[in-house]
Formats: C-alpha cells, structure tokens, sequence
C-alpha cells in the first residue's frame, strides 16, 4: 500500500507550465514532448521564458517569467534535478501552485515522476488522480545593526559558513531567545525535514520524515565531541549570532542564494510563512525514496 498522503486533494488542473533548464540535451527533449502531447490534448500550456529560448517550438509557444508562472498556473511541471525544484519552489511557494517534478537530474529526492514514461502519471495528475503534500521553507534574515542587511528562504537548509574553505568559525546560537551553545566548527546548518536527506545528511544530521513539523540543528566538523545535532519544533525562531572576531562570513539558502555576514551580526531563522504545495503520483510512497536514493537493503521475505 503507498504511504498515506499528508492530505488526498481530487481536482482538475487545466493551466500548465513547464519548467527545466533547457541547455540539458535530455531535459530540452522532455520538454519537447510534453508540451506537444499537452497541446494535443487541448491543455492550456505555456513554458517558462528562459528554458523556451532553447527549444525547437512553434512562434505561438506561450512562455512567461517565473512570477507570472505563479500568477497564472495551476500546476507547475519541473522537469530536471532536485537544484531545478528547489529553485522554483523558493519562487512558486509564495503562490499556492502544485508543483510536480520529472526526474533529469541525479538522486531526485523532489522529482518524483521516471522520465521514461512522462505522460502517463502526468495524465492521471491533470484529471485529479493525485497525492498532495505540504513542505515547508524556511526564512532566514541577516540583521547588521538592527537593520535587516539581508534576506532569503530555503526549501532544503539555510547554512553559516565561512566564506574560505575548511575555516573555523565562532557564533552562538539562541532558540527563542534561550542560549542554547556557543561554537567553534565549519559552521551550522539548519534544515527543514525535506532538507534532512540533503547536505543535512552528508553532515551527519538525521533523517526526518516529511510529515513532522521540525526542523534540525547540525554542527559542522565541530571542535568539540559533545557538539550532536538537535531536532527542534519547527515553530521556534532561531537566532545565530556572528562573533567578533571572525572574519567575514555568508549565509547561504539552498546553496544558491548568498549573504554576507559580518562580526556581531545576527541571523533570524524560521518558518516561511507559505508552504510549497508539492504534487505525487498516487503510488508516491517516501520510504521507497528513500530505499532507491540511499542504497538501502531489499526485502529478505
């Protein structure tokens, strides 16, 4: 039986846009096709305006920006990695579009649908046959002087981290306003439960299923042994404090969006304020993710 959903949603989606980093030879022919046999089958399609520039199309094709996809669409189709998802969900998130993906990139923890049969679990999607899920982001703010010098979210992590490679850092970190430690470590990282099988995991943190409202604390390279990862209400605002005599330091949201932190500043975490509206094939089942991406062991009876 396939996991239960965080919540089943029948409807009919009749507005599509496509979304895929068309520079890709497999990704730009998934495209393709797809806006074709959506187009035969009378679907109002458009495709995002960057990833149209590369694709042999007719001059009708529709194309819009990334905001005006969230304006517009009921349902957007990421065709790439995970990095491609996670892109547009920091964007499509703050518009309550479902959000699916096909599967172009390497470990696709987000992109639940097989390339090589595209059309079919799509089809069943666009008629209402389909699981919906609500992942949360994180927001993360740069304060410099009580004034906000930065800001950002992230689908997956907000790290603190040097801006030199394998460079101790110094900060303390407050939950709620409560001290909880000072550090000296590669950093921290500060990841929702989509984010746990990301570089959350490669730092050693833990997994934690989607469906946990949480979020979790983990180290990096700390100088001390007793430093473990914590996992945290994810409701509670985190506060990462710089200290003085570092030198200057980044935060980073998903590793692509980048803010330069200075000694003394603060970095505010918490919750976005809007979900990512996350769309699964009915047979999405998380702990089959996980067996496939991570190598785990089959069955024995």
């Amino acid at each position: 039986m396939p996991e239960q959903p965080v919540s089943a949603v029948k409807a009919v989606f009749s507005k599509i846009a496509l979304l895929g980093k068309s520079h890709h030879e497999e990704t730009r022919q998934t495209l393709e096709s797809l806006y074709q046999a959506l187009r035969a089958r009378n679907y109002d399609v458009l495709i995002e305006r960057q990833a149209a520039e590369q694709l042999a199309l007719d001059d009708d094709t529709r194309t819009a920006s990334l905001q005006e996809i969230g304006e517009w669409a009921d349902l957007a189709v990421v065709i790439g990695g995970d990095g491609n998802m996670l892109g547009a969900a920091r964007t499509l998130c703050n518009y309550n579009v479902g959000v699916v993906g096909v599967n172009r990139g390497n470990l696709g923890f987000l992109t639940d649908i097989s390339p090589q049969d595209v059309l079919t679990p799509l089809l069943a999607i666009l008629h209402g046959d389909y699981y919906t899920e609500q992942r949360f982001l994180l927001s993360a703010e740069v304060m410099s002087q009580g004034s906000r010098a930065g800001q950002g979210c992230a689908i997956n992590e907000v790290v603190l981290h040097s801006d030199k490679v394998a460079h101790m850092v110094e900060f303390e970190v407050y939950v709620d306003d409560q001290f909880v430690y000072s550090q000296r470590s590669d950093g921290i990282i500060v990841a929702t439960p989509t984010g746990s099988t990301a570089y959350s995991l490669s730092g050693g943190g833990p997994i934690l299923h989607p469906d946990l409202d949480a979020i979790t604390l983990v180290p990096m390279f700390p100088h001390t042994l007793s430093s473990r990862p914590i996992v945290l209400n994810a409701n509670r605002q985190i506060r990462l404090r710089a200290a003085y005599d570092n030198d200057l330091l980044q935060v980073s949201c998903d590793g692509h969006v980048r803010m330069a932190v200075h000694p003394g500043d603060d970095i505010l975490i918490a919750k976005h304020q809007r979900p990512l509206r996350l769309i699964h094939p009915v047979d999405y089942s998380y702990y089959n993710v996980l067996s496939k991406k991570l190598g785990w062991g089959s069955r024995l009876f």
